[in-house]
């Protein structure tokens, strides 16, 4: 029986914020795929194979900074959301933006949650990160 491959899709532009999401996903045990694009067109080339292999199977999951040159995440989310393929993906919002609005519009866009950088699954007393962000994520990740 073979390992079902569960990929999850990290859209971020900051080196460091990267380097950042793959240390914490190391200590929470996850050795499944994180497919890296560099802003939202990237990301949506990745997801249909345009140009670059298609990631297969679809993300289970998407990471997605909001502030990202070429297309930032919320044009990439609204894009993502109309397109029938890939509208079910549960997406989080990583960001250090404290900016109600982006919140809201995010919300508008149908995020699973918002979670506030830099990415920690120790560190659950932020106010604008919650622990249902943080458990819906592990549960969407783990494999079962």
């Amino acid at each position: 029986m073979s390992e079902k491959i569960l990929n999850i899709l990290l859209v971020e532009d900051d080196y460091l914020d990267i380097m950042n999401v793959e240390r914490e996903l190391k200590k929470i045990g996850l050795t499944q795929p994180l497919h890296v694009a560099r802003n939202g067109r990237e990301a949506l080339k990745m997801l249909r194979g345009e140009g670059v292999p298609r990631i297969t199977p679809a993300p289970k999951v998407i990471l997605l900074d909001i502030n990202m040159p070429k297309m930032n995440g919320m044009e990439f989310l609204t894009e993502l959301r109309h397109d029938p393929e890939f509208s079910h993906i549960p997406v989080f919002i990583m960001t250090t933006s404290n900016e109600e609005t982006d919140r809201m519009a995010a919300q508008k866009l149908q995020v699973s949650g918002y979670i506030l950088k830099p990415l920690s699954f120790e560190n659950f007393d932020n106010n604008l990160s919650s622990l249902d962000s943080f458990s819906l994520f592990l549960d969407l990740i783990k494999l079962k």
